[in-house]
């Protein structure tokens, strides 16, 4: 399973791109906005630390405007992948742009039917947001599930990226369903490295050494 971090804070990313675990970056509206920087400033930081995979969402809602914005951002890095909101003006854009050569994150997903025409329109990636489905009452999981077992059916190649990661079960259950990526806060990206366990033994192992003789 590939880890994206979901965020537009450059120390966040360049703190686990250093140690070797990230191998995407998913942002937002929402996210560039706490950074006090321009959108393109932002992608362009994060694209310059190596970052493969960079998903950068339009705001247009209309076809029109998502292929203008698509098409920008696509030529702005060979690393950006567009991120398309589930919506018919979106699955249309997609089908356009995928055919083009872009690569679509398909967004807000939240349904097997909704992933499903994302995989007809050719998207590289599909969204489903797991933590706002369970703050619904829904199981995001089952979701994440259903998608899994249609995309084996029909061998379809849109790859399922796991998004409104709240916990780092939120991330061994996808990834035991069989999900190809999970994004996440930084916060959760830091607690799949800790254990109190690991803290523990480290501390007993440092006192044990100690009571070695050196020399």
């Amino acid at each position: 399973m590939q880890l994206f971090l979901d965020t537009a804070s450059i120390t966040e990313i360049r703190t686990m791109w250093d140690i070797g675990i990230l191998d995407g970056v998913t942002t937002n509206p929402t996210l560039v906005a706490k950074e006090g920087k321009t959108f393109k400033s932002v992608l362009r930081e994060i694209c310059e630390l190596g970052v493969p995979s960079v998903s950068a969402e339009v705001v247009a809602t209309d076809t029109d405007g998502m292929l203008r914005e698509g098409r920008d951002l696509r030529a702005f890095h060979p690393s950006i992948y567009v991120k398309i909101p589930m919506t018919a003006a979106g699955l249309k854009a997609t089908k356009i742009l995928a055919g083009e050569g872009t690569r679509v994150n398909m967004t807000l997903v939240f349904s097997p039917n909704q992933a499903l025409l994302a995989g007809k329109v050719g998207a590289t990636y599909v969204s489903p947001f797991i933590g706002r489905l369970d703050d619904q009452g829904q199981e995001g999981l089952e979701l994440v599930r259903e998608i899994v077992t249609i995309y084996r059916n029909y061998h379809v190649a849109t790859k399922v990226l796991v998004a409104s990661v709240r916990h780092p079960m939120h991330v061994v259950d996808a990834a035991k369903i069989g999900a190809d990526i999970a994004t996440m806060p930084f916060a959760v990206m830091e607690k799949l490295v800790q254990h109190p366990l690991t803290d523990l033994g480290l501390a007993r192992f440092l006192k044990d050494w100690e009571k070695v003789p050196k020399g």
